[in-house]
């Protein structure tokens, strides 16, 4: 004797639930593998450019003696 009973519509509604939970999950493992390789992905980028590191520019060559003047 049920003291309680699931109708088809109660029944409907735990399946979607269900399907979202799990469409949930799913996506969630492919963000998180998306994740680690973007992460790979950059720590590789940023190794490459310390070993490969340049100044920001080159001096520029003395032509002439800078003259100060005093303000004063």
């Amino acid at each position: 004797m049920p003291i309680v009973k699931i109708t088809g519509q109660g029944l409907s509604a735990i399946a979607l639930s269900v399907a979202l939970l799990w469409g949930c999950v799913v996506e969630e493992r492919i963000m998180n593998d998306r994740i680690a390789a973007q992460r790979a992905r950059v720590l590789r980028d940023l190794e490459k450019l310390q070993r490969t590191s340049q100044p920001a520019s080159a001096p520029l060559p003395r032509t002439q003696k800078i003259r100060h003047v005093n303000a004063g």
